[in-house]
């Protein structure tokens, strides 16, 4: 039995709900910040921050962060069947 395909417009259909957007939002200013701190004008090739211990859900406000590789990062995220 063959995998069934990605459903594109339901996933932006998901990444545009509010409170998607609202979390999108805290990583892009978390990634500013880790930037503005660290005096840089990119984050390093190949690099992402990790944002430790937190879920899908809930504020992203005050969980630490460390710079991983993207390969370390994308890992250990839990499956999204």
């Amino acid at each position: 039995m063959a995998k069934a395909g990605r459903n594109y417009v339901k996933e932006n259909a998901w990444e545009d709900t509010p409170a998607q957007v609202k979390r999108r939002e805290a990583r892009n200013r978390v990634v500013a910040k880790y930037k503005k701190k660290h005096h840089l004008k990119h984050m390093p090739k190949g690099k992402e921050l990790d944002h430790q211990g937190s879920h899908r859900t809930g504020s992203l406000d005050k969980v630490p962060v460390k710079l991983v590789s993207r390969h370390a990062n994308r890992i250990r995220q839990p499956s999204r069947h």
